[in-house]
């Protein structure tokens, strides 16, 4: 296969043993709205298009196969060993310690995170909203990791392409669920356009959650998916343009063979 999309790398993942990549929407084959590299079997694309693009990023991370959970943003995270049978899973979080199976997350805004603990050898993914951040899902990718030998301190993570803060209005109701969680999470919200709005800073949160598992190496992508719709799908942007459908980005992660 020639046709390998581009995608964008976290210097922090760069390591022998891994392979990963944050991919874009280009280099695909979806017509419009979801042109051109939609991996969102969820989504109302051509399903054959939709397989052929997963098919072009599982042969550019190398892998033997790709895959992405049902995700419900939620805080549930499985441990996967080989490809699933049938539908996928309901989960917003995968882990796993084999090699050749690459773990992906979906998103249109929300934040993909990535997971490597290169010495133990276990990898991981999360989807992670605002809803499936405030439950749980990054501390029960650490927790599902730890099980599985790693250890939060040998842990790397990097978070691509998702809505930023200055493009998160939220209203005050979601100030008082964080707050209510977690002491300390009003410092994730700046002022908003009038006083019954505030903009979220999702990913200092989630990178914040991880800091309080004993996570350190973490590196942010720094893009906003609705910034640059040319380049990233973005529910938000399909909205707002009023398109009848919008694609997902994919972020995968893969242990190689030895």
């Amino acid at each position: 296969m020639t046709n390998t999309p581009p995608f964008l790398v976290s210097p922090l993942l760069d390591e022998n043993s891994i392979a990963h990549g944050f991919f874009t929407r280009l280099g695909g084959v979806s017509a419009a709205p979801y042109d051109s590299l939609n991996t969102g079997p969820g989504s109302a694309d051509d399903a054959a298009s939709v397989a052929e693009n997963r098919a072009r990023c599982t042969h550019a991370l190398g892998a033997e196969a790709l895959l992405t959970g049902y995700q419900t943003h939620s805080a549930d995270v499985l441990f996967v060993e080989k490809p699933w049978d049938g539908a996928p899973p309901k989960v917003d979080g995968l882990v796993s310690k084999t090699p050749g199976l690459a773990l992906g997350v979906l998103a249109a805004d929300c934040m993909p995170f990535l997971f490597m603990d290169a010495r133990a050898g276990v990898i991981g993914a999360a989807h992670a909203g605002w809803r499936g951040a405030l439950a749980g899902v990054l501390e029960n990718t650490v927790a599902a990791m730890t099980r599985l030998g790693s250890k939060p301190d040998n842990m790397r993570v990097a978070v691509g392409p998702c809505l930023r803060q200055s493009n998160f209005e939220v209203g005050l109701e979601l100030v008082e669920a964080f707050t209510a969680k977690h002491r300390g999470a009003d410092q994730f919200f700046a002022a908003g356009k009038n006083e019954m709005k505030r903009q979220l800073d999702l990913v200092g949160f989630g990178c914040w959650r991880l800091a309080e598992c004993g996570v350190r190496q973490i590196d942010d992508i720094g893009l906003c998916t609705l910034d640059a719709p040319e380049r990233f799908f973005s529910y938000r942007a399909a909205k707002r343009d009023g398109l009848a459908g919008f694609g997902r980005n994919l972020s995968a992660i893969a242990l190689k063979h030895k």
